[in-house]
């Protein structure tokens, strides 16, 4: 899986959306905020093969977490994705 390349990450004040360039009119409830920590996961992962593994080796190298408890993590977050749309084959 892969994260969608159609889809543009964006700073508004203290937090990060999704935006879908193609669109003509934002539609509002289509619109997919992310936290700081999944942004920058977002921005680690543009383009490349995205699984459990490699974003638990991320969040280790970056926060003082444990490996159970990055998986978990892991796991969550790329649920959240494939059921927002933002994932492709």
């Amino acid at each position: 899986m892969k994260l969608r390349q159609d889809l543009v990450l964006r700073k508004v004040g203290d937090d990060y959306i999704m935006v879908d360039p193609s669109q003509g009119m934002v539609d509002l409830s289509k619109v997919h905020t992310l936290n700081e920590t999944a942004a920058w996961l977002w921005e680690q992962s543009i383009g490349k093969e995205i699984s459990v593994g490699g974003i638990s080796e991320l969040l280790c190298e970056r926060y003082d977490v444990s490996q159970e408890k990055a998986v978990q993590d892991a796991e969550a977050l790329i649920q959240e994705f494939e059921k927002a749309g933002l994932l492709e084959a």
